[in-house]
């Protein structure tokens, strides 16, 4: 040791080198930060989510957007309301004329027609039970031949052939009358029409043809997304999840959802059991009150709007989801219980 000491003195510049201050303040700068960093990806929580964009939409198929069609076929007579009108149900929205102004009451003369017809059947039908009863006093006393008797039951049955065939056509003139009678379409519930698709007096319009665009009022909306197939068998009706609206202000930090900005809270209610075409799978999303804040009024988020959902599924440490995310690894399954149920 005195040796080295020795050739040490010879090196007189090597000697009077020192290790600057500040290097020592950055060793110890970058060893704090190493360790931080190291206690960052260990013991702090992330929140692994599966996200997906859809759409604002609902359940019931008749809370829905939904064509508004013609009853019977004519011209349109009148428009009751224009786009954008809003509608009580039962309000008239387009009357119907047939080509043929006297439709309604050549149909009547028919049905009059064959009201007569079923009251002469009816009065040929009582006469002839009349003489079956009087063939069958005549015949059990032996004044009348079997033959006869037997000719007039079939008289009787063939009579009343002929009733229920004139009950059958004037059923059948009834439902005529009424269907062209319906010639005045009406809102099925309160809403607003939101296009009219047919034209004026000169447009021919067919049975079923589209007349209107409607949207009722007052339906419960939920949100219909898609998310990968890969990460689907993670997601399970009750999962809790964040949502930004389209055109409303929203800051999203996926794995806190606990200082996200602008999303709201919504609760996972069915996962499609088939994928979509595209390979997808659909997830409807039903509101939840998160701290007493529900979605925004309809007035900002419309049916149809675009939105983008994020599931919320396990914690794990951030080091574990930076790994899972360099290797492209799915989300972790979900913890199971000594009996195989999840938690």
């Amino acid at each position: 040791m005195a040796t080295l000491k020795e050739d040490m003195e010879h090196f007189t510049t090597l000697a009077s080198i020192r290790t600057p201050k500040v290097m020592r303040v950055v060793f110890y700068m970058i060893l704090a930060a190493i360790v931080i960093a190291v206690a960052f990806l260990i013991y702090v929580p992330w929140v692994q989510t599966t996200s997906g964009s859809g759409v604002v939409t609902t359940l019931s198929p008749n809370e829905r957007k939904q064509d508004i069609n013609a009853l019977v076929p004519g011209r349109i007579e009148e428009w009751y309301v224009r786009d954008g009108s809003s509608v009580k149900k039962g309000d008239p929205i387009v009357r119907i004329s047939d080509i043929d102004p006297q439709l309604i009451e050549r149909l009547q003369a028919e049905r009059r027609q064959i009201e007569l017809q079923l009251q002469a059947a009816q009065s040929a039908l009582a006469t002839a039970e009349i003489d079956v009863r009087r063939s069958r006093e005549l015949f059990e006393a032996g004044l009348a031949a079997r033959r006869d008797y037997e000719l007039a039951q079939i008289k009787v049955e063939d009579l009343r052939g002929k009733v229920a065939a004139s009950q059958a056509d004037l059923n059948r003139a009834d439902v005529n009358i009424s269907r062209q009678s319906e010639q005045i379409v009406r809102a099925p519930r309160d809403g607003f029409i939101q296009s009219l698709n047919a034209g004026d007096a000169a447009t021919f319009i067919k049975a079923g043809d589209v007349l209107a665009t409607f949207v009722p009022d007052g339906a419960a909306r939920v949100i219909e997304i898609f998310i990968d197939g890969r990460d689907v068998a993670l997601v399970q009706p009750g999962d809790q999840t964040r949502i930004q609206f389209e055109g409303w202000p929203a800051v999203q930090f996926s794995g806190w959802p606990s200082v996200a900005v602008g999303t709201f809270g919504g609760r996972v209610i069915a996962v499609d059991r088939s994928a979509q075409i595209d390979g997808r799978f659909r997830v409807l999303i039903a509101e939840e009150k998160l701290d007493g804040y529900g979605w925004p009024e309809e007035r900002y988020v419309r049916f149809g709007a675009a939105v983008q959902a994020w599931v919320l599924l396990e914690t794990v440490p951030v080091g574990y989801e930076i790994w899972r995310q360099l290797n492209n690894f799915p989300p972790q399954l979900p913890a199971q219980t000594s009996s195989g149920t999840t938690k």
